[in-house]
């Protein structure tokens, strides 16, 4: 199983950035691709963007679009999320995960093989 560990989430006011970082601590990032999700309360969970092995990022589109960047540090072994101007519909929990089964983003959850713990983001005033 591949573990990935989550931090950055918290609260922070509207307008506000915030760094999510997903470090994976036994395999080499570069090896699978990467994803990102968020799931709102009572809703289901969204693709926000992947980067493939090949180092290639795919965003989807939604209501994070130009505000949301993911990236990849090697020699960190870590994957990033910068958010930038949150919004309180920004309110969530936020995912990384692992997809080692085949090279290609998905935004389906059940394509994805292992998920890190996931972290909250609170966007309030």
């Amino acid at each position: 199983q591949l573990q990935l560990e989550e931090s950055g989430g918290g609260l922070v006011q509207p307008g506000g950035s915030l760094r999510l970082s997903c470090a994976a601590s036994n395999f080499d990032l570069t090896t699978v691709t990467i994803g990102w999700f968020r799931q709102a309360p009572g809703k289901q969970r969204e693709a926000i963007s992947c980067i493939m092995s090949n180092g290639q990022r795919a965003d989807y589109l939604g209501a994070w679009k130009d505000r949301f960047t993911s990236s990849r540090d090697n020699a960190k072994n870590t994957a990033f999320l910068q958010m930038n101007n949150l919004q309180p519909g920004d309110t969530a929990v936020y995912f990384c995960a692992a997809k080692s089964r085949d090279p290609y983003c998905s935004r389906f959850s059940a394509a994805w093989d292992d998920w890190g713990q996931g972290t909250q983001i609170t966007v309030s005033s």
